[in-house]
């Protein structure tokens, strides 16, 4: 999966400007329409998740407000706000790698494709085999975060 292996490499990108290391990839017709990476630490704005920067690239690229016929790949389970705007986006597809216990939205949590009101559910796919990297890259991540903390 290549788009995937993408989304990893845009976590490791957020992971450089002291964001939480998520990245998103949004492909239509085998084709990268836009990227993004977690940059609410880099610009001071909580809602500047991986999945929002790509959708607001991809809307502004194509001129719409609908991502009709795309898919999204994301380096972690989406937070229920991330879910929500996939579905508002009406993107087809969303290929995830490493599940999210404690914020995800999609299989835990807020499971926000489950409720009979959402108007678009877009069909959900872990990618299992690139969930032990991006795990990692967070765990990483959250270790350095505490050490600094504590002033280790």
């Amino acid at each position: 999966m290549k788009f995937m292996k993408q989304a990893i490499i845009l976590a490791k990108k957020a992971k450089s400007h002291e964001d939480v290391p998520i990245g998103a990839i949004i492909v239509r017709d085998g084709i990268i329409i836009s990227r993004g990476e977690n940059q609410v630490q880099k610009k001071k704005n909580p809602t500047l998740h991986a999945e929002i920067v790509a959708i607001n690239r991809a809307c502004k690229k194509l001129g719409t407000k609908f991502l009709d016929g795309c898919d999204i790949y994301i380096s972690l389970e989406p937070c229920a706000m991330c879910a929500t705007a996939i579905s508002f986006a009406r993107i087809k597809n969303v290929y995830y790698a490493a599940s999210d216990e404690k914020g995800g939205g999609i299989s835990r949590n807020a499971k926000v494709y489950e409720t009979d009101r959402h108007l678009w559910k877009p069909n959900v796919v872990q990618i299992p085999e690139y969930a032990d990297e991006s795990a990692k890259l967070l765990k990483e991540f959250f270790a350095e975060r505490r050490k600094l903390k504590n002033g280790e």
